[in-house]
């Protein structure tokens, strides 16, 4: 049997393949007012994130969520389940800003306080430090291997794993006590999952910041691709001017050409690695570099700064632009607004939380004698930071009566009490038509009572909650 010859493909799908090598990015150092705002930004985000765990406030880590127990402990504040609302207006926060920071200047996100471009700035250092400036590093990767490559090698993988083996446990150190995280791991008593989230946490770092970088936000990063919906011809965006750059070239012959001398430092100083000089494109992070490196070319040759720098599409096509637009006041309006009634609902939270739960085997029970029984299951949270105790009491209708084994109940800081208690009535002496605000009226068989929980030393740090007693009278004595 004759083997049947595959057909070869067109040279066209093979110069337009999907999928295309990607080949090492070497950045180039560079100094200048971006990159020092980037530095600074960096130290200050790294700062927060490693130093965070450590800190302390009132006895208790000042951040910390604890995921077991189902609390989380933000500067010296308490959030439960309950206040879930926090969290969700606190993330629509998160987004307003970025929506009002894109709008107004691109993608400063990307380029100043992203995790993926802090982090690979961070293990560029390192690897600076250890294979030496761009040259150096490019010569060392296209040598032969050898002990000098070799121990450079080493070096900077002792550098990066040793970073990104911390950086895994201060993440996990926001989520299990890192004081008592980091002995546990050298003594080989941490759990497993903290175990597992540590070496999870610290891969990604190391891959992420390591070896992928730009890719992350090229091909990786779903903002990258929705953040052309936010601009608009009066965001600033970085732009090069191309009725002055052009016709580029070098020389000392400058009449007929632009300003730009063609030297490509803005390509080389770009951590994604693209050319400025071809337009705005997806991969640009609005680091600034390029303006950096441009401005300084632009000095030696003794012409105007600028040549590329943040501008709006409007300003360089010649048209007047409007940096505060509508879009910018109502996106900062709004996030004003947001930012206010998180302030507010802080103020106002009360460090207490109730839940009323009923019998669930059994409406109503009928006692010897006649008497009428509902059993009630209160739990009380104390969210405040230290013991508090708690008086428990009832509004209901006259014939309505609590009983219960204690109605003072001391309640440990952050903690829940489970308390149960029922309700008693007799038959004739229950008041079925009684009304009494704001509790609804009741109806025959269904009557509205409200249980109140106080604080002892405190009487506006209470919570009241509604519930219903059942009995099976169908008419008022």
């Amino acid at each position: 049997m004759s083997k049947r010859k595959l057909p070869e493909l067109p040279s066209v799908l093979l110069e337009n393949s999907m999928y295309v090598s990607e080949a090492k990015i070497y950045p180039r150092e560079i100094a200048g007012t971006f990159q020092r705002w980037r530095v600074r930004a960096a130290w200050i985000l790294m700062g927060l994130f490693y130093a965070m765990p450590w800190l302390s406030w009132g006895g208790e880590q000042l951040l910390l969520f604890d995921l077991p127990n189902r609390q989380f402990h933000v500067l010296g504040l308490n959030f439960w389940p309950q206040d879930f609302i926090f969290l969700a207006a606190i993330l629509l926060t998160l987004a307003l800003t970025l929506f009002f920071f894109t709008t107004l200047a691109g993608r400063l996100w990307c380029g100043y306080a992203c995790p993926q471009t802090v982090w690979t700035e961070v293990f560029l250092a390192l690897e600076r430090i250890a294979e030496g400036n761009r040259g150096q590093r490019i010569k060392l990767d296209q040598s032969a291997w050898s002990w000098q490559k070799l121990r450079r090698k080493g070096f900077k993988q002792l550098l990066w794993i040793s970073f990104a083996s911390w950086t895994g446990i201060t993440f996990v150190g926001f989520f299990s006590p890192i004081r008592s995280l980091v002995p546990d791991l050298w003594q080989l008593r941490a759990s497993g999952w903290e175990v597992f989230w540590v070496i999870f946490y610290g891969l990604a770092t190391y891959g992420n910041a390591g070896y992928l970088r730009e890719q992350v936000c090229k091909y990786m990063c779903a903002y990258a691709r929705f953040q052309s919906v936010m601009f608009d011809a009066n965001t600033l965006i970085i732009s090069y001017d191309q009725a002055r750059g052009e016709t580029r070239g070098p020389g000392k012959q400058r009449a007929a050409l632009g300003d730009c001398v063609d030297c490509t430092l803005c390509v080389q100083v770009c951590p994604t690695g693209i050319d400025i000089r071809d337009g705005l494109q997806v991969d640009c992070i609005a680091c600034g570099a390029c303006i950096d490196a441009c401005d300084q070319v632009m000095t030696k040759v003794g012409s105007p700064l600028g040549l590329i720098r943040y501008s709006t599409e409007n300003t360089m096509a010649g048209k007047k632009a409007q940096i505060l637009r509508p879009r910018v006041f109502a996106y900062g309006l709004l996030l004003l607004a947001l930012l206010a009634a998180i302030g507010t609902g802080l103020v106002l939270r009360k460090p207490i939380y109730l839940d009323v739960l009923r019998d669930r085997n059994a409406l109503y029970r009928v006692l010897a004698g006649g008497a009428i029984e509902n059993a009630y299951t209160l739990k009380i949270t104390n969210k405040a930071n230290r013991d508090r105790t708690f008086t428990i009491s009832l509004q209901a209708p006259a014939g309505l009566a609590l009983v219960a084994a204690q109605q003072h109940v001391s309640v440990p800081a952050r903690s829940t009490f489970t308390h149960p208690m029922t309700v008693h009535a007799r038959a004739p002496q229950i008041d079925t038509a009684a009304k009494f605000a704001p509790i609804a009226p009741s109806n025959p068989t269904r009557i509205a009572i409200r249980f109140s929980v106080s604080a002892t030393d405190d009487a506006r740090v209470m919570r009241a909650l509604d519930s219903a007693f059942f009995t099976p009278i169908k008419d008022a004595p």
